[in-house]
């Protein structure tokens, strides 16, 4: 009985650091399953905008999420699916961009989508 101890105290050990690793690599696969995006809002005269809105509409769920650009006129918005096709579109004051897409067929994990308002 002495002699299984130690045997089995390995064997704890060893399926300890097999679940360590499979759970990271969970965790690198799961963060390859996501995208983000950004870009930067800009006026009729390609000036950057701070303060515009930025909606991202999930065309799925039709969920809408905001971002107010900083004051460089930059926004993102990060954790998407790559299931899902997003729309964007930015506004400030009484100007309005175009809606923009990013598809899913757009493989880009970190795409860039800059919004010129009209």
């Amino acid at each position: 009985m002495k002699r299984l101890l130690p045997v089995f105290g390995l064997l704890m050990a060893l399926l300890s650091v097999y679940a360590l690793a499979a759970q990271a690599q969970k965790k690198k696969d799961a963060d390859a399953s996501v995208r983000s995006v950004q870009g930067v809002v800009e006026d009729a005269d390609g000036k950057a905008v701070p303060g515009a809105v930025v909606h991202l509409k999930n065309t799925k769920t039709l969920q809408i999420r905001s971002f107010i650009t900083k004051q460089d006129g930059s926004y993102a918005f990060h954790g998407l699916s790559p299931n899902v096709d997003f729309e964007l579109k930015a506004e400030f004051q009484k100007s309005v961009s175009d809606v923009k897409t990013l598809s899913v067929f757009d493989s880009r994990t970190h795409a860039v989508i800059n919004l010129k308002l009209k």
